[in-house]
C-alpha cells in the first residue's frame, strides 16, 4: 500500500513554517534594539538581518529563493551596503557556471540519456539476476548520474526503475518475502544520489555554495579536478559502506531471479536505438567534462604554475567551460528529416525550466556570507567563540561536520551550507580551509528523515520504507558520513 509523509509529519511541517513567519520578526527585533556595544552600528544591523534569514531558512517559512531575495532588498533598506555591492554576487561567475550545468543536465534529462546509462549498467553480464549485484548496480548508477545532474533529478529518474524492479521480484517472491529488499533498494536509490552529489562541484549546489564562499573569503579557488581528487575517494569509500550495511540488512537471500534479467534487458530494447539528439548531448557533455578537468590534467603533466596551464585557467575556467557546452546545444540540430522544421538539442523553453531559484538562494546566500566579514561581524564573533571552540585542526573540522549534518537534518542541505560554511571561516583562517570543505561536504548528509532532503520523500512516498526503517539506516549512514568525510578531509585536503 502506498503512502505519503504520515498525518503528524505534515502537521509538524505545517507548524515549524508558520512558526517561522512569527519566530523570525521576533529574533530580528530582540537582536536589533539590545545594545551590543562591541559591535558598530551596520554589524548590530546585519546581526539582526542575519538572524531573521537564519530562522527562516530554518523553518522554511518561505521558499528558500524568496529568502535569498529578501537578503540585497533588507540590506539595502537598512542601510547596511548599497545597491551595487548587494546584488553584486548575483553576478558571481559561479551563478553561470550554475547556469550552464543546470542546463546540460536538463539535455540529459529531457532526451533520456540517464535512463539509457542506467539500463546498459543493469543489463551488465556481471549483474545476471543476482540480487545483491542489482542493489550494487542501481546504486552505482545513481551514484554516478548525481555527479554530474542533481540528487533530487536523479532520485526522480531512478525511483521508477526501482519500483519496476520490486514489482518484478513481488511477482516472482512474493510481497513479503521481498520487503527488506524493497526498502534496501528504496534506500539505496535516496542516499547513493546523495552521496554522488558530492563527488565533482557540479553534483550539487552545496558543494558550488561553500566552494563560492572559500574562493571569496580565503581566496582559494579550488578547481574542478582538484574537488574531484579529494573527493571521489570519500564517495567510494561512502558508497560501499552503504552498499555493504544495506546488502547485510536488506539482503534477499538468494544467488539468483528468475526472469530479472530479461525484464530490464527488454525496458533497455523499449528505449531504441541512440538519437540524434542523444549523440548531441553526449558531445557537448564530453566537451564540457574535458575542459572542466583539462587544468588538472596539465596541473600534473606541466605544472600549476606553467605559463599555460594558468593562461588555460584564466580564459576558460569553470564558470566558460560549462556556458560553452550549454550553448554547443542551442546549434546542433535534434532532427535531419527532410521537409521538417529544424529542432535544435536545446531550446529557450526547454532552458528556462531549469531551477533558477536555486540561484536566487545562492546570491542571496553569497552577499550574507560576504557582508558578515566587510562589517567585522564575522571578526568580532570569531573572537568571541574563539574561547569555546576549537580552531585548529582535527578538532574544528569535527565539529564543522557535526554541525553541518545535524543542520541538514532539520533544514534544506543548501541552507546548511548558506549558514555553516561563513561560520567555519569565522572561527579560523589558519585551518579555516580544511573546516570549510569539511562543512560543505557534511552539508549534503541528513538521511534520517523524510524532511531532511528531497531525496529521502521521494522514496518515502513509496511505501516501501518506514520512517522508523529511514531513522535507523539514516542514522548509520550519518554516522559513517561524518567520520569519513572528518577522516578524508584530514588526509587528502591541503
Amino acid at each position: 500500500m502506498k503512502q505519503t509523509i504520515s498525518a503528524a509529519e505534515e502537521q509538524f511541517e505545517q507548524f515549524r513554517k508558520r512558526s517561522g513567519l512569527i519566530i523570525a520578526p521576533l529574533v530580528f527585533l530582540f537582536i536589533y534594539v539590545i545594545p551590543i556595544s562591541i559591535l558598530g552600528e551596520q554589524a548590530h544591523s546585519l546581526a539582526a538581518l542575519v538572524g531573521f534569514i537564519v530562522v527562516l531558512w530554518l523553518t522554511e517559512a518561505l521558499p528558500l529563493y524568496i529568502t535569498g531575495l529578501f537578503v540585497p532588498v533588507l540590506l539595502i533598506l537598512l542601510g547596511i551596503t548599497s545597491a551595487q555591492k548587494a546584488f553584486a554576487p548575483f553576478a558571481d561567475p559561479i551563478m553561470f557556471l550554475f547556469i550552464g550545468a543546470f542546463i546540460l543536465a536538463r539535455a540529459i534529462q529531457l532526451h533520456g540519456l540517464d535512463k539509457r546509462f542506467a539500463y546498459a549498467v543493469l543489463t551488465m553480464k556481471f549483474v545476471g539476476g543476482n540480487p545483491s549485484r542489482m542493489l550494487f548496480a542501481y546504486g552505482a548508477v545513481c551514484c554516478v548520474i548525481s555527479m554530474w545532474i542533481s540528487n533530487t533529478a536523479t532520485t526522480a529518474m531512478m525511483f521508477p526503475i526501482g519500483v519496476a524492479i520490486i514489482h518484478m521480484l513481488q511477482r516472482v517472491e512474493g510481497e513479503s518475502a521481498v520487503k527488506e529488499y524493497a526498502a534496501g533498494m528504496m534506500l539505496m536509490c535516496a542516499f547513493a544520489s546523495s552521496v554522488g552529489g558530492l563527488a565533482t562541484p557540479v553534483g550539487t549546489p552545496t558543494n558550488l555554495i561553500g566552494l563560492g564562499f572559500i574562493e571569496r573569503q580565503l581566496g582559494r579557488h579550488i578547481v574542478f579536478f582538484e574537488w574531484m581528487m579529494f573527493a571521489m575517494p570519500i564517495v567510494i569509500v561512502m558508497f560501499l559502506c552503504l552498499f555493504l550495511y544495506l546488502n547485510y540488512f536488506c539482503s534477499l537471500k538468494k544467488d539468483h531471479i528468475e526472469g530479472m534479467k530479461e525484464l530490464i534487458a527488454e525496458e533497455k530494447k523499449s528505449l531504441g536505438s541512440l538519437s540524434r539528439a542523444e549523440r548531441n548531448t553526449m558531445l557537448a557533455f564530453g566537451i564540457t567534462v574535458i575542459l572542466w578537468i583539462f587544468p588538472g590534467i596539465l596541473a600534473i603533466t606541466i605544472g600549476d604554475t606553467h605559463p599555460f596551464t594558468k593562461a588555460y585557467t584564466k580564459q576558460i575556467p569553470e564558470s566558460v567551460a560549462a556556458l560553452i557546452g550549454a550553448v554547443i546545444l542551442f546549434f546542433l540540430p535534434a532532427n535531419n528529416e527532410k521537409g521538417e522544421a529544424k529542432e535544435y538539442t536545446m531550446n529557450i523553453s526547454r532552458a528556462v525550466e531549469i531551477d533558477w531559484g536555486v540561484l536566487a538562494l545562492y546570491g542571496g546566500g553569497i552577499t550574507l556570507g560576504q557582508m558578515v566579514f566587510e562589517t567585522k561581524l564575522a571578526e568580532t564573533l570569531g573572537g568571541q567563540l574563539a574561547g569555546i571552540i576549537p580552531v585548529d585542526g582535527v578538532g574544528l573540522v569535527a565539529i564543522s561536520s557535526a554541525i553541518a549534518t545535524l543542520t541538514s537534518e532539520l533544514t534544506s542541505n543548501v541552507s546548511s551550507a548558506n549558514m555553516i560554511v561563513p561560520l567555519v571561516i569565522v572561527l579560523a583562517q589558519h585551518s579555516g580551509f580544511q573546516a570549510a570543505v569539511a562543512a560543505t561536504m557534511a552539508s549534503s548528509l541528513g538521511f534520517m528523515l523524510p524532511i531532511s532532503t528531497p531525496t529521502n520523500a521521494i522514496v518515502y512516498s513509496s511505501g516501501y520504507v518506514s520512517l522508523r526503517t529511514m531513522i535507523r539506516y539514516g542514522l548509520m549512514l550519518d554516522i559513517i558520513g561524518f567520520i569519513i568525510i572528518v577522516g578524508g578531509t584530514m588526509l587528502l585536503v591541503r
